[in-house]
Formats: C-alpha cells, sequence, structure tokens
C-alpha cells in the first residue's frame, strides 16, 4: 500500500510523517521526479528531494516507485523551447532518462516510464514528443530506461481505464504490441481518480482487462472525489462518507481478485485531504483520500482494510 509523497511536507509535518512512517510500505514522489524537478537546465540535474524520499524509503524499509520519466507537462522552459533536429531531441529523451534511471539503479524498484500519452478517444496525445520523436518515442523511452536500469520494473501509466473503454482498448493494444515487438514493459499504471458514483461495472472492467493482458497491475494514484456537483457549500456528511468507503472497498476487493504475482500495489495520491490536488483543480471542496485533514482515518481507511480481507 502506497501514497505519493509531498517532499516540505515529509519535511516540515510531523503528523504527516508519522502517518506514512506508520501506514504505508511504498511511497512515490508527488512531484519530487518529475522533469521539471530533476532536470531544472539543460546541463543541471537537481536530486535533493528525491534523494530526501529515497533515503527515508531506505531508512524505513519502504519499496519507491519512480514517477515519471516522460510526460507532456511539468517540462522546464528549457526542454519546451529547446531547438534542434529529431537526433538532438532524441538525444535529449535518451539523456535525461538514462541519467534518471542510473542515478537511482538499485533504489528506485519501478518507474512510470511514460504518463499519459493518450487521449480519452484512444488518440495518441498530439504532445511535443510526438511533434518532435513521432509515436514509437513510446517504445524507446522504455528502451531507455530498460538499458539504465534492466531490474526497474517499467510501467505504463494513464488515467480514464475506467471510464473510457476506448482508452483503454488503445493502451492495452499499445502494449500488447510491444509484448510482440519485444518492448520491455512489465506493467500498467491505472491512476483511479474516480468519483464515488463511479459503477461496479466500469471499475471491474478496467482492473481486469489491465490483468488480461499478464502484466503486473498497480493502482498508481486512487482517489475518490464526492463533490461531483462541484457545490462550494458541500460538507462532508456521515452517508458520504460511507458512500466513498464503499468504493474503496470495492475497487480493493476487485484488485486483490486477480492474480497475485500480478498485484503490484494501489497507491493513493498522497495521504490526507487537505493535501490533496483535487480542490484546487475542481475549484471546489473534496475530501478523496482515506485520511481526513487532521491525518485522522477516515471511514475509507476501514473500506481499504476490508477490502483486503
Amino acid at each position: 500500500m502506497g501514497a505519493s509523497l509531498n517532499v516540505s511536507l515529509m519535511k516540515n509535518n510531523i503528523k504527516y510523517n508519522g502517518v506514512v512512517t506508520k501506514e504505508y510500505n511504498s511511497i512515490t514522489a508527488e512531484n519530487a521526479m518529475k522533469f521539471d524537478a530533476l532536470h531544472p537546465a539543460e546541463n543541471t540535474f537537481s536530486w535533493n528531494d528525491a534523494d530526501y524520499l529515497v533515503s527515508f524509503a531506505q531508512a524505513n524499509n519502504k519499496r519507491v516507485h519512480g514517477h515519471t520519466l516522460n510526460w507532456y507537462m511539468a517540462l522546464p522552459s528549457w526542454v519546451t523551447n529547446f531547438v534542434g533536429d529529431s537526433t538532438a531531441w532524441e538525444n535529449l529523451l535518451k539523456t535525461h532518462i538514462q541519467t534518471v534511471v542510473t542515478y537511482f539503479k538499485g533504489k528506485v524498484k519501478s518507474w512510470d516510464v511514460v504518463n499519459e500519452a493518450f487521449n480519452d478517444d484512444g488518440t495518441l496525445r498530439n504532445s511535443i514528443w510526438v511533434q518532435k520523436l513521432g509515436t514509437d518515442y513510446i517504445a524507446r523511452c522504455f528502451q531507455y530506461a530498460n538499458q539504465a536500469d534492466p531490474d526497474a520494473i517499467l510501467f505504463y501509466n494513464d488515467y480514464g481505464h475506467e471510464y473510457s473503454a476506448a482508452k483503454r482498448t488503445a493502451i492495452i493494444n499499445m502494449i500488447t504490441g510491444f509484448k510482440n515487438r519485444g518492448i520491455p514493459i512489465h506493467g500498467i499504471g491505472m491512476q483511479f481518480h474516480i468519483t464515488y458514483t463511479q459503477s461496479d461495472a466500469n471499475i471491474s472492467a478496467a482492473i481486469n482487462s489491465a490483468a488480461a493482458t499478464g502484466l503486473k497491475v498497480h493502482i498508481s494514484e486512487l482517489d475518490i472525489r464526492l463533490n461531483t456537483n462541484l457545490a462550494l457549500g458541500l460538507s462532508l456528511t456521515p452517508a458520504l462518507a460511507e458512500q466513498q468507503a464503499a468504493r474503496y472497498t470495492f475497487i480493493v476487493k476487485t484488485y486483490k481478485a486477480i492474480p497475485t504475482a500480478q498485484q503490484f500495489g494501489i497507491t493513493t495520491w498522497n495521504v490526507g485531504d487537505g493535501d490533496s490536488w483535487i480542490p484546487n483543480w475542481q475549484g471546489a471542496p473534496d475530501w478523496p483520500l482515506p485520511f481526513d485533514a487532521n491525518y485522522l482515518r477516515k471511514p475509507a481507511y476501514r473500506g481499504i482494510i476490508e477490502g483486503g480481507k
């Protein structure tokens, strides 16, 4: 069971640090391993925040999942303003991936190699990487990561598996193609930023279709939104909290039913409701996580435990 972590909160919030230390055995950097954080200038790498999380993990016997080697967002200006031919862009991409993976070799168990490359309709996102390097850059990202650390477990990570059959199918088709070509890919990351109204059928379809590939499955960024109407005056009622708990239970129970060897883990996207990205993103209050703003257990926490029985 994992959580994505904010380095500043780890350093400065005793309650946050305590809950992470006690409750989780896998950690993902929320932002500290993204391109702009690690590689702020062309010839400059900045490791301090990522090193802090890795050191914490080593001291507390926790697994580290790296996020993310390639994404269309969180790019430093030197990349978005980069001028060069396809060879120069390829070198930029390969150098970044291999420098980062080599640096963390033996410390970071697994990586989200490529993040969010598809649109909801199943087409490839027209990202800067597609524009400069063509659609098969994704496969090369996996090859570069594997060359740098052959022992690392490599994931493709995306959202929407649970609501877009077209996107889910496109991702699985890509993965099947990679397997047929011998491209090193070991897992599917499903973000699962979902609402409490998401249906059992859609959740099951997402988890079971991912498992059908035979790869490892990571529910990688789980949170469950309650404020579906974006009501500014909404409050967290006991009834809403129980409905959220039931969704957590169903997700965990469905996940636990896939083959054990394919269960990489479940990671929530941060720890307490006060740390979640959701309220700022949607412009309305919400309570998407298993712990409240004071890091006290919510019914959702109990829901996770019950799902795992």
